[in-house]
């Protein structure tokens, strides 16, 4: 008996087991998926009832894109801001600083305000919308 030893070329690719892996990769990443995706607990703090009753100067200072510093709409230098910041927080000491900038503006100015809170240990916050709207 003689066997025939004929080198024919493949016509077709068998995908079978090519689908078998791709569906158990997908069966893997599905329940790894809704496996970590549990949701977070985080304990918020609840609003007071109780409307505020101390009322605390709240100063406004703005930087234009030329960086020019006004205090409560008033065009004030650096050093003018600077006492004028200290002569608030005199008159009270629970004061609120309120940094508005424009999107053109200049990092290192708003910089240098938060520095002269964060020196003059007065209570600031950054504003991201127009003040009163």
């Amino acid at each position: 008996m003689q066997v025939q030893n004929e080198t024919k070329p493949y016509d077709t690719i068998n995908v079978t087991p090519m689908l078998d892996l791709a569906y158990v990769l997908l069966v893997v990443f599905i329940i790894m998926t809704t496996a970590s995706v549990q949701g977070l607990q985080m304990n918020l703090p609840k609003p007071s009832s109780k409307p505020a009753t101390e009322k605390h100067e709240i100063v406004v200072v703005s930087i234009t894109p030329e960086g020019a510093f006004l205090f409560n709409g008033e065009g004030v230098s650096l050093e003018q801001l600077e006492a004028r910041l200290s002569a608030a927080k005199a008159r009270d000491k629970d004061m609120q600083t309120m940094i508005q900038g424009d999107a053109k503006t200049r990092y290192a100015a708003v910089i240098e305000v938060v520095d002269l809170c964060n020196r003059l240990e007065v209570s600031m916050g950054l504003v991201t919308t127009k003040i009163g709207v």
